[in-house]
C-alpha cells in the first residue's frame, strides 16, 4: 500500500469515527472546521485517484445524478405494524392477555414512538448496501441514495456483520422550522408537520434535496431472528445495535409491571414538548425473545407488542351535513361534512361518524358545533357535541330505511351495528366491488382508477368484474380524458392481470372477512379456485389462523349461484384460477414433518429458529406460533415455557432439539 492509499484509508477511518461521535453520540471529537478540512482532503484525493473511492466513503453520502424512479424492494422479513392502545384500559387488557398466555414471569421494554417514516437498512459484511421504505409491509421502495444522506446512518459498521435492521427516519424540530422558514421566504407551500416533511424528503428523486433537509434516524430492531446474533432479549438487542454503530433512542426504560409502563407513559406525556423531535406515542414490548415466541403473532401484528398513542388534538367546528355512502359489502356509512379546520397539522373537512348507533348515542345533529380529533392521529372523527351552542330549530338525524343507491330495504344483521343493503345488484355495491377488484393489492390493474370505473358503469360497458376482460380500446377512447395510448395501455394492463396468482383474485372478489393474508393462506392450501369452492367449513378451519366466522363466510359466498356464474365467466375470459406461488412437493413416506402442524418453543442451540422453520417447511410441515388441539408436534429448546406446558396438558408429542436434528438429517 503506497502513501496515497494509506492516507485515503486513514481519512475514511477518521471521518467515520468523527461522524459517528457527532451525529450519533452527540459528542464531537473535533471542530466542524477540522472535519471539513479532512473531508475536503479526501474529496481531492478521490478526484485524482477514482479507483480509491470506497463504497462507504463519507464522500458518497450524496450522489450527483437524480434518480429516474424508485425500484420496488421485497423485504426479507415482513415489516409488521403494531396494534394500538388509546388509554389505560387498553394497556391493562394487553397486559392481562399476556399474563394469561405466559404467566407472570416477564418484563417490558418501553420506547418512545418516533413520528417519522419506517425504514429498513441492509448491510453486507458491515457495509450499507440497501435502504427501503416500509411500503405495505412486504414490498417497499429502494431509497438507498436518499438514506445515505442521513449522517446518523452508518455506511460501515464496527463489525463486518451481515444484518438487516429497522428504524424510523425523522426530521428534528430545528430542521423542520428551518425548512419551513426557507419555504416561506420563497413563497412555497409549507409542510404541515415534521412527519410529512421527512416522508416528502425521502421521496425526492434528487438525493441532494434529501441531504439539504438534515434528517436523522433511530434504529430499534433487527429484521429476522435476533437469536442468530447471540441475543436473548429486546433490551440486549438495542445494546448490540449501539455497539455496531447504530443510533438507538436513549429514552427507553425496563419495566417490570404494567404500572411501571403507565408511569413511563405519564412521564413522557408531560415531557413530550421538550424533546428535540416529535413523538406520537410509546411502544411497549415484552422483553425476552423466548416470551415473544410463545406469544406469537396475529395476521397483522405481534401479540407481544403494542403502541400506545397519545390523546389526539381536539378542535371545534360546525357540522354542515351528513353524507351517506354505500360500501362494497352494502354497509351504509355516515360521514360528517364540516366547516374546514386545522387538526394535527392538516385541514379537515370530513370526519367519520361510524354508524347509526354512534350518531344516536351522541345525539349528533346537522348544524351542531362538534368536537373532532384524529383517531390515532390519522383518521378524523367526531367525538362530541357542544350542546350549549346547538341551534334552536335542530332536529335529530334519522338514518334512511331504504338504500340511497337502489331503494332496497336496509337491514341490520344480528350482532352488527351497521345498516346494510343486501341487494346483490345494488349499483353502489357493484361500483365499490369493482374498484376493490382492480386495486393494487388485488388484481392490480394500472390505469383503472375510480373515475374510469364510474364512467364504465355509467356507459353500461361493464356490469360486473368479468366484463372488464371484454373491454376493447375502441370503447375506452370514447371515455373522458382517455386517449388512444391510455386506452391501449389499459387493455394491456387488464390482459396482464389474467396471469395473476389465485390469491390476488381471491382477495379481489371481496369475500367478507377475507383479507390479503387469508387469501394467500387459502390459495396455498387449496391451490385452485375449484378446490376452494368445493371445500367444507371444517376443511377451511383446519388452516391455522382461519376461524369459523371466516370459513362460514367463504362457504356461504361460494354457495351463491350468482358467484358460481361469475367465476365461470372469469374462467371463460382466461383469468387464472390457480396458485402460482412456490409449493414444495414432498413425498410422505417416513417423513415425520409432511402435513404436520409444528410449534417451535424455547432457545435452540444448533439451529436458529428461522433455519429450523425453513427446514421443516421444506419437508412439508407448517410452523405456527401457538399450541392448540390442531398442533401435531412441539419442538422444545432450552427455557421452553407455557407452550411446552400446554403441549403436555393436551398430550401433544414433544421433541428436543437433538431429536429434531436427527430427523432432519434422515
Amino acid at each position: 500500500m503506497n502513501d496515497i492509499e494509506k492516507r485515503v484509508a486513514e481519512l475514511n477511518q477518521l471521518l467515520h469515527k468523527y461522524g459517528h461521535a457527532y451525529y450519533v453520540l452527540d459528542k464531537p471529537l473535533v471542530s466542524d472546521a477540522v472535519y471539513d478540512q479532512l473531508l475536503n482532503e479526501l474529496i481531492a484525493l478521490e478526484k485524482e485517484n477514482p479507483s480509491l473511492i470506497y463504497p462507504d466513503s463519507p464522500t458518497q453520502r450524496v450522489g450527483g445524478v437524480p434518480l429516474q424512479g424508485f425500484k420496488k424492494v421485497t423485504h426479507n422479513y415482513p415489516m409488521l405494524s403494531l396494534s394500538n392502545a388509546f388509554g389505560e384500559e387498553d394497556l391493562r387488557d394487553f397486559d392481562r392477555k399476556i399474563r394469561q398466555s405466559i404467566g407472570n414471569d416477564f418484563s417490558y421494554v418501553c420506547e418512545l414512538k418516533i413520528d417519522g417514516l419506517a425504514i429498513s437498512l441492509r448491510y453486507e459484511n458491515g457495509v450499507f448496501v440497501q435502504g427501503a421504505t416500509r411500503g405495505d409491509g412486504t414490498v417497499g421502495e429502494d431509497i438507498t441514495a436518499n438514506l445515505k444522506t442521513i449522517h446518523a446512518i452508518p455506511l460501515r459498521l464496527n463489525e463486518p456483520v451481515t444484518i438487516e435492521v429497522r428504524g424510523e427516519a425523522y426530521m428534528p424540530k430545528k430542521s423542520f422550522e428551518a425548512l419551513n422558514k426557507a419555504r416561506a421566504d420563497k413563497g412555497e407551500e409549507l409542510f404541515a408537520n415534521p412527519r410529512n416533511a421527512a416522508a416528502g424528503s425521502l421521496r425526492q428523486l434528487d438525493p441532494k434535496i434529501a441531504a439539504s433537509r438534515n434528517l436523522s434516524t433511530f434504529i430499534y430492531a433487527i429484521g429476522g431472528d435476533g437469536e442468530a446474533y447471540g441475543i436473548d432479549s429486546h433490551a440486549e438487542m438495542l445494546d448490540y445495535l449501539e455497539t455496531l454503530g447504530f443510533p438507538s433512542n436513549k429514552e427507553r426504560e425496563f419495566c417490570e409491571t404494567i404500572d411501571d409502563v403507565l408511569a413511563f407513559i405519564n412521564k413522557w406525556t408531560e415531557n413530550r414538548p421538550h424533546l428535540p423531535y416529535e413523538i406520537d406515542g410509546i411502544v411497549v414490548k415484552v422483553n425476552r425473545y423466548a416470551h415473544q415466541d410463545e406469544l406469537g403473532y396475529t395476521a397483522k401484528s405481534p401479540r407481544w407488542a403494542i403502541a400506545y398513542k397519545f390523546p389526539a388534538e381536539e378542535v371545534m367546528t360546525t357540522l354542515l351535513d351528513i353524507e351517506l355512502t354505500v360500501g362494497r359489502t352494502g354497509v351504509i356509512t355516515p360521514t360528517a361534512i364540516l366547516t374546514p379546520v386545522q387538526v394535527a397539522g392538516t385541514t379537515v373537512g370530513r370526519a367519520s361518524l361510524h354508524n347509526e348507533d354512534l350518531i344516536r348515542e351522541k345525539d349528533i345533529r346537522i348544524g351542531d358545533t362538534v368536537i373532532i380529533h384524529k383517531a390515532g392521529d390519522i383518521i378524523p372523527e367526531v367525538v362530541g357535541v357542544i350542546l350549549e351552542q346547538r341551534p334552536e330549530n335542530s332536529v335529530p338525524f334519522e338514518m334512511p330505511t331504504n338504500c340511497i343507491a337502489c331503494g332496497s330495504e336496509l337491514v341490520r344483521i344480528e350482532g352488527e351495528v351497521a345498516l346494510r343493503c343486501v341487494n346483490p345488484t345494488c349499483p353502489a355495491q357493484i361500483a365499490e366491488g369493482i374498484k376493490h377488484f382492480v386495486s393494487r393489492n388485488a388484481m392490480n390493474i394500472d390505469g383503472l382508477g375510480e373515475k374510469v370505473v364510474e364512467q364504465l358503469l355509467r356507459e353500461n360497458y361493464i356490469r360486473d368484474v368479468s366484463d372488464l376482460y371484454h373491454l376493447e380500446a375502441e370503447q375506452l377512447v370514447k371515455l373522458e380524458r382517455m386517449g388512444e395510448k391510455s386506452a391501449k395501455n389499459l387493455v394491456e394492463a387488464i390482459e396482464r392481470s389474467k396471469e395473476n396468482s389465485m390469491e390476488r383474485l381471491l382477495f379481489g372478489l371481496g369475500i367478507r372477512h377475507v383479507g390479503e393474508k387469508a387469501a394467500k393462506l387459502l390459495a396455498e392450501t387449496f391451490e385452485s379456485m375449484d378446490a376452494l369452492m368445493a371445500a367444507k367449513e371444517e376443511e377451511i378451519t383446519a388452516i391455522y389462523e382461519i376461524g369459523g366466522k371466516m370459513a362460514d363466510s367463504i362457504v356461504t359466498y361460494f354457495d351463491s349461484d350468482e358467484v358460481k356464474a361469475l367465476i365461470t365467466r372469469l374462467k371463460e375470459a382466461g383469468v387464472n384460477m390457480l396458485y402460482k406461488g412456490k409449493k414444495v412437493q414432498v413425498e410422505m413416506g417416513n417423513n415425520p414433518f409432511a402435513g404436520k402442524t409444528i410449534v417451535l418453543t424455547g432457545k435452540l442451540s444448533q439451529l436458529t429458529r428461522n433455519e429450523a422453520k425453513a427446514k421443516i417447511e421444506e419437508l412439508g410441515g407448517t410452523v405456527t406460533g401457538s399450541v392448540s388441539k390442531k398442533t401435531d408436534l412441539v419442538i422444545a429448546g432450552e427455557d421452553a415455557g407455557s407452550k411446552l406446558t400446554k403441549a403436555n396438558e393436551l398430550g401433544i408429542e414433544v421433541w428436543d432439539e437433538n431429536r429434531l436434528i436427527e430427523q432432519l438429517q434422515q
